[in-house]
């Protein structure tokens, strides 16, 4: 009998060439795989919620994984998963799901977070954007009002994306200053490759008074990658939250 799992799992991705396995780089999904092969003595094959750019983090990550051999002590797995993995890569739980339960396809939400810092602080390196100086807030949340208005992101999709189609519906997006951190949130049904990283780029050129409002608003209706700012870095990303059905989990 095949078992379907779902495993939870954060990693800092400052070492990794992203979530997903390629020819002569570390990924995530590799060094997991791996780690579950010595566990369950079988080749196991990772499907992700998605695809992570070089250097993004996870504080939520879900993946899905068959086999044939049963975990019947889910937390004693954890603990030595978590002993074989590297110190970037925590198991958080692992779920029993239905037989055509989907990390990637059956997922209904996901939210992001991109962390800035307003002083330098050597602890926040590789893991947020130090900004120059506190950008206008205010002028970027009513930016970020807009972006619940519409639903194509052609402007902050990387160029030659092979997706079947750049809709997407954002739920939330909004700034929140926190001590010295400036951290941006954002959650849709799905989203499109780099486009929270290049909303952010734009929006802190709205904070920084180089585009009005109404400049932004043009930028979502040009469809144009090109008439939008460049995208933020990737190390102050993070992949926070992921939301699914009820009905694909095993009760």
């Amino acid at each position: 009998m095949v078992n379907r799992y779902f495993i939870q799992l954060s990693f800092k991705g400052t070492t990794f060439n992203g979530w997903q396995k390629q020819k002569n780089a570390p990924s995530v999904q590799e060094t997991l795989e791996n780690g579950l092969k010595i566990l369950l003595k079988q080749n196991i094959d990772l499907v992700g919620a998605g695809r992570t750019d070089t250097g993004v983090h996870a504080k939520y990550y879900i993946a899905h994984f068959d086999s044939t051999s049963k975990i019947l002590d889910i937390s004693d797995f954890i603990y030595h998963l978590n002993k074989i993995l590297p110190y970037e890569i925590a198991i958080q739980n692992i779920f029993s799901v239905k037989p055509n339960a989907h990390a990637r396809f059956d997922a209904i939400l996901r939210t992001y977070e991109y962390v800035c810092v307003i002083e330098k602080d050597p602890f926040e390196k590789e893991i947020s954007l130090l900004l120059k100086a506190l950008p206008n807030v205010e002028a970027m949340n009513k930016a970020c009002e807009l972006l619940l208005q519409y639903s194509d992101f052609t402007s902050f999709c990387k160029l030659h994306s092979d997706n079947k189609t750049n809709i997407c519906k954002v739920q939330k997006a909004i700034w929140v200053v926190d001590n010295n951190k400036l951290v941006f949130t954002i959650t849709a049904d799905r989203f499109l490759r780099n486009m929270v990283r290049a909303i952010v780029g734009t929006l802190l050129q709205v904070g920084y008074g180089k585009l009005a409002i109404g400049d932004f608003e043009q930028i979502i209706k040009n469809k144009n990658r090109m008439a939008a700012g460049t995208s933020a870095p990737a190390h102050g990303l993070y992949l926070i939250a992921i939301k699914y059905p009820q009905e694909i989990w095993c009760l």
